[in-house]
């Protein structure tokens, strides 16, 4: 997911289109309180992502969020948190503890997404450890139910030396050390192409990732967009094509991924990706044909407000009403 749009070159590394400001990294809340059991990670889920200012509140009434079930703060970056993850960060404690009792209630988790397109932690030579410690804290300071991982470092994963799989497979490691399964939700945001095998992948990208810590992931927000490709409910569901054969969601299945770990991700709007959208009712129908075969792992949305309590609402189509 973006502050600004991105998409796989088939032939080499990925080109930056287009971008919007960010706002300044609010400072981490360091008072870290004792550990907490959360709620265990929802099945199916349902996922909002919000970078975009919505109000000084910073997140809507839990009731325009109805239908989802895990709203995602986006984002904490190797600067700090930005946008609407910095924002939450800076609410006054008794707001912040107010605003996720009311979502608590509503049955929603709020989790933190991590990194975003700007940041490039492998690249840039970010400890994974240090990095991972660092975002764990930010997640039990600010009493948050997890976090999420949008690594879209793509020149690293590019390069096919496995230094990528290796930075993902060591930070996922130490997240799980201090929010430890059952108690946080830990899930990956990985573009689709990367669930399938591709010689511009020679480490293999997520499906080694996914081998090497796919146990620790709860589940995956896979971004069906981008990339030219899943535009209508074949393309998604069967036969994704050229140029990344094999990433539609039964084909990454296929190459041994959990099924019910991979949650169909979507931009709200066309204006929210370069390509991918597709209209949440026709959308409906992609899911209830998943669903007839045996998928039932959640829809994932970016962003709030375009994508809404309707717009996930005819998402799920007839099979999660």
């Amino acid at each position: 997911m973006f502050s600004f749009t991105r998409m796989i070159s088939s032939v080499s590394a990925a080109l930056a289109l287009a971008s919007v400001s960010a706002v300044l990294a609010a400072p981490v809340n360091t008072n870290v309180g004792p550990l907490v059991s959360r709620a265990a990670a929802p099945s199916p889920a349902f996922v909002i992502y919000t970078d975009k200012f919505v109000s000084a509140d910073v997140l809507p009434p839990a009731t325009q969020l109805a239908g989802y079930n895990v709203v995602a703060l986006s984002f904490l970056t190797l600067k700090g948190p930005l946008d609407q993850a910095g924002a939450y960060a800076a609410l006054a404690p008794d707001t912040r503890a107010a605003k996720k009792a009311e979502y608590a209630q509503a049955g929603i988790n709020i989790i933190v997404s991590a990194f975003g397109e700007t940041d490039k932690p492998t690249t840039s030579g970010a400890d994974p450890v240090g990095t991972a410690n660092t975002m764990a804290q930010f997640v039990t300071a600010n009493a948050l139910d997890g976090i999420d991982v949008d690594y879209e470092d793509l020149d690293a994963m590019n390069k096919g030396d496995g230094a990528a799989e290796t930075w993902v497979t060591t930070f996922t490691q130490t997240l799980r050390q201090t929010l430890p399964q059952g108690q946080f939700i830990l899930t990956h945001a990985p573009l689709a192409p990367w669930l399938s095998p591709n010689a511009q992948f020679a480490a293999g990208a997520y499906l080694t990732i996914d081998k090497n810590v796919g146990s620790l992931i709860d589940w995956y927000n896979i971004q069906f967009y981008n990339q030219g490709l899943y535009t209508d409910c074949e393309g998604l569901l069967n036969t994704a094509g050229a140029p990344f054969a094999g990433s539609s969601l039964f084909e990454i299945a296929a190459n041994g991924v959990a099924l019910n770990k991979l949650v169909i991700g979507k931009p709200g709007t066309a204006a929210d990706a370069t390509n991918g959208f597709i209209d949440p009712a026709t959308l409906g129908t992609c899911v209830d044909q998943a669903k007839a075969k045996g998928w039932s792992a959640g829809v994932m949305a970016f962003q709030f407000p375009d994508a809404d309590a309707a717009w996930i609402k005819a998402a799920k189509g007839t099979s999660f009403q």
